[in-house]
């Protein structure tokens, strides 16, 4: 904070806390919310991992532990993914198979991110899970990733979760028109505050997004992509029909 120019009250009112919250952060085990944490790194320009680390003793690669909480803390989660199945709903083999492709990853990594990627989705089960609406293109059930056997289980899996009454999974179909959504994948989380905030994804590495005017132009974006999706039955038919076409 010295070395910022930053007193607790001035980094109080710009997190739009007050001062004794942030004074509190100060001691030991004090830990601020994770979007919270996010914010004040920005304004001290520190990774919120240097001021905080308990919270990223995690698997992930250090980039994505800032996302990782916030995805734990969401009450809800509304995806949009035109590539691939997301991670938050991946199989084991299937998070394999695409982490491996053009060795980018050491085969360490690999298994440490397989593994965080698994964790995560404990969340799904918890007793009060995030409500969750994930919207993805049809071709992400017609790509091959990893073999058949890796595709018909991972759709099949699809299935099954679209049957739990948190989760909808709807398809955009192929035949469809050019769409707002093909320009990049995102996810927006609602946090129980009532803040939301969102994540891109890139070929380096994701960026959380907090600035509420861009927060609300994904909103839109996520309208209109999702205005393009089959209902929830139509799009589990469509997944259970292709997962029959890996076999």
């Amino acid at each position: 904070m010295a070395e910022a120019g930053e007193t607790v009250e001035s980094l109080a009112e710009k997190v739009c806390v007050d001062p004794k919250t942030a004074a509190r952060w100060l001691a030991a085990g004090r830990i601020p919310h994770p979007r919270t944490r996010i914010a004040v790194a920005d304004i001290l320009g520190r990774d919120a991992a240097d001021l905080w680390p308990e919270p990223f003793r995690r698997r992930d690669l250090p980039w994505f532990r800032p996302w990782a909480e916030l995805e734990q803390d969401a009450t809800s989660l509304r995806y949009y993914q035109p590539l691939a199945v997301p991670g938050l709903l991946q199989i084991e083999g299937y998070a394999h198979a695409m982490l491996r492709v053009g060795g980018v990853l050491a085969p360490a990594d690999v298994e440490q991110v397989v593994a965080s990627r698994l964790s995560r989705q404990a969340v799904l089960v918890r007793d009060d899970p995030p409500q969750v609406v994930v919207v993805i293109d049809e071709v992400v059930l017609r790509r091959l990733v990893g073999g058949r056997a890796i595709m018909c289980e991972q759709l099949r899996h699809l299935g099954e979760l679209a049957t739990w009454p948190h989760i909808q999974i709807r398809v955009i179909p192929a035949a469809g028109p050019w769409h707002t959504g093909l320009s990049g994948s995102f996810v927006l989380a609602r946090l129980p505050d009532a803040g939301e905030v969102a994540y891109l994804d890139n070929q380096l590495r994701g960026q959380i997004v907090t600035d509420q005017a861009d927060v609300a132009s994904l909103g839109r974006r996520w309208e209109s992509v999702a205005g393009e999706a089959l209902p929830c039955r139509r799009s589990v038919e469509l997944i259970q029909e292709a997962a029959e076409t890996w076999r």
